[in-house]
């Protein structure tokens, strides 16, 4: 398949399940396994990491007057009963260190075994069903924190340390697991979805940043053995793999880029509005449905 519309395909998958509770990374290992993407090539691996970054200058779009609102009432809030503690920016900054710490430390263990898409596959299944039973069973009580303002120092930490099960079980979903911990400490889902969008913005930022920087890192070390090219070859040693840029790659990368901020331009927009209205129920289902497809004919469609 032509290279550019493999481009449009994967920022359309990245665009769309980045911000849905419905894990983006699983997607796109399904998407780039169906189109036979070789999946160990420096270039298909910066490229999925740039395409993110398209969907986060999306989100930061969509959220900038409100993040420029929380900067102007900072400490005391808009409603003047916060604190340094308890300003919606700090507790968006202490649930990221609460997701960060667990993800770093847990990171080359997730990588070696949780990768399959056996494992992504059950990640879904389990993820939609606890989706499905939080999102019914808070919708029979009256949520007691109905305004990002109003979130607490706790419920702050404990949706940090959930969102760390998605950088730790791909397919879990960073939107899946922060929504589903606000109900569970009594946000409403505006609240708790409007939570899960701002602490993306970091994670994701940091997350992209990081990847970005062991590849620019990779690099350099490809870079620096090459001089030793005679001396791998004699004892054997393979080279190491490197990002090598040509006009079509710059064009491939920036067409993925664009469709993938185009794209989650309109998703989030939509879903801020969708859960206004509806709840999680269908996003649930659909995980569960996707879920069991691919742990029954993955391997056979996939390979």
């Amino acid at each position: 398949m032509n290279v550019y519309i493999i481009s449009v395909i994967l920022g359309i998958v990245e665009g769309l399940t980045e911000f849905l509770p419905v894990s983006s990374t699983a997607h796109l290992r399904i998407a780039e396994a169906l189109l036979k993407l070789n999946l160990d090539d420096a270039y298909w691996k910066m490229y999925t990491i740039v395409i993110q970054a398209g969907a986060i200058l999306a989100l930061l779009l969509i959220y900038l007057g409100r993040i420029l609102d929380f900067m102007r009432t900072f400490p005391a809030g808009e409603r003047r009963d916060r604190n340094f503690i308890t300003h919606p920016i700090s507790l968006t900054i202490l649930a990221f260190i609460c997701t960060s710490i667990p993800a770093l430390l847990l990171k080359k263990w997730s990588d070696r075994n949780l990768g399959s898409l056996t494992a992504i596959a059950i990640a879904l299944l389990a993820g939609g069903v606890i989706m499905w039973v939080v999102d019914s069973w808070a919708s029979r009580f009256e949520p007691h924190t109905t305004h990002t303002e109003e979130i607490g120092l706790g419920q702050a930490i404990w949706i940090g340390l959930c969102q760390a099960t998605s950088a730790v079980f791909p397919g879990v979903s960073r939107s899946m697991s922060t929504i589903a911990a606000g109900q569970l400490v009594g946000m409403d889902r505006p609240t708790a979805l409007e939570f899960s969008f701002l602490l993306s913005i970091p994670t994701m930022l940091a997350a992209t940043c990081y990847d970005l920087w062991k590849e620019v890192l990779h690099h350099g070390k490809a870079v620096a053995v090459s001089g030793a090219a005679a001396a791998n070859a004699a004892t054997g040693a393979a080279p190491t793999a490197h990002v090598t840029m040509n006009a079509q790659n710059w064009i491939v990368l920036a067409i993925g880029f664009a469709v993938s901020f185009i794209v989650a331009l309109g998703v989030v927009e939509w879903f801020l509005a969708w859960v206004r209205r509806h709840g999680f129920t269908p996003f649930a289902v659909y995980r569960i449905l996707l879920g069991i497809a691919l742990l029954i004919w993955g391997a056979r469609l996939i390979g």
